[in-house]
């Protein structure tokens, strides 16, 4: 990490399967895959532990939001690949929704318009 950079940012709850969801609409990926994705599209200040992430699988897989197939790396060794499901990109629409609507209205209040209201 850059020595400028602000220190890692904890997942809130709930939102792993999104981020894992989110992940897997660009295409089939392996964990470490999606793990690194989340780390270098949030710039360093995510970061999914291996104790977090297979369990987050199973459970979206459980749910039927994504599936798995056993397929060869870049690197020529087997891995276990998920996909996204139909199911799955309904539950991320769902889940994006509900998430925009949060950073909403959290910035309302983080940053309001009336000045009354500091």
């Amino acid at each position: 990490m850059r020595p400028d950079a602000p220190s890692r940012v904890e997942l809130l709850q709930g939102t792993l399967d999104l981020l894992i969801l989110r992940t897997l609409l660009a295409g089939p990926a392996h964990g470490h895959a999606i793990a690194k994705h989340i780390q270098r599209t949030s710039e360093d200040l995510l970061k999914v532990e291996t104790g977090s992430l297979y369990p987050a699988l199973h459970r979206l897989e459980a749910k039927g939001w994504i599936a798995p197939s056993w397929e060869l790396s870049n690197k020529g060794k087997r891995a276990r690949f998920y996909r996204l499901t139909p199911l799955g990109r309904k539950q991320l629409a769902a889940e994006q929704s509900k998430w925009e609507a949060f950073s909403r209205a959290m910035a309302l209040i983080l940053n309001p318009v009336d000045p009354e209201a500091q």
